[in-house]
């Protein structure tokens, strides 16, 4: 694993005061003090704190896109696509759990080209989303429950993961992925 660049460094120590505090009440000193550095000294690898939440936020959504794309893109069936999607979900909150708070709450900061191409890629996640699920109940792999209840429903938990799933002590990822799926896609009973 290659050492992080000091750009990734600032945006990684960015993602937590944003999720600590939100986008809107952190400055540059805030995030100069985190790093135990000059504000001055940011500027010598980033722009602005909006380039720092654009970056969060975009990589974050095209990680997911692309994900989406080769899922939707598969032979896979309805139900094996939505296992990869809560795969795709918990994979990437392990990984950057403080990017995804920006992602889900900051993201409406994002600068007029940014957000629209923000806007754009979850629409298209959402649809392709749904889409899986219609197919699966056209094709009886899914049980016939309203669409947008089971979008709203599975969406909503995997969005929300990122606040939870730091506060566990004794879950495994493993544990955490095979549960999920099992919980989200067979119900509890």
């Amino acid at each position: 694993m290659k050492p992080e660049s000091r750009k990734q460094e600032i945006i990684s120590a960015a993602a937590i005061l944003f999720k600590e505090k939100g986008y809107s009440a952190v400055t540059m000193r805030d995030l100069a003090k985190a790093m135990g550095i000059k504000a001055a000294s940011l500027y010598n690898h980033i722009q602005s704190k909006q380039e720092i939440l654009s970056t969060i936020i975009i990589d974050l959504a095209e990680e997911f896109t692309f994900g989406m794309n080769q899922i939707v893109n598969s032979e896979y069936s309805s139900i094996q696509k939505l296992e990869n999607i809560i795969s795709l979900h918990v994979d990437v909150t392990l990984r950057n759990a403080d990017g995804l708070a920006s992602l889900n709450n900051d993201w409406m900061h994002l600068e007029e080209d940014n957000l629209i191409y923000f806007e754009k890629m979850r629409h298209d996640y959402e649809e392709n989303f749904r889409d899986i699920v219609k197919k699966g109940v056209s094709n009886q792999e899914i049980k016939a429950y309203n669409i947008e209840i089971i979008v709203f429903s599975t969406l909503s938990t995997l969005r929300t993961l990122y606040l939870w799933y730091p506060k566990q002590k004794n879950i495994d990822a493993n544990i955490l992925k095979r549960d999920m799926i099992s919980v989200l896609l067979q119900g509890v009973i």
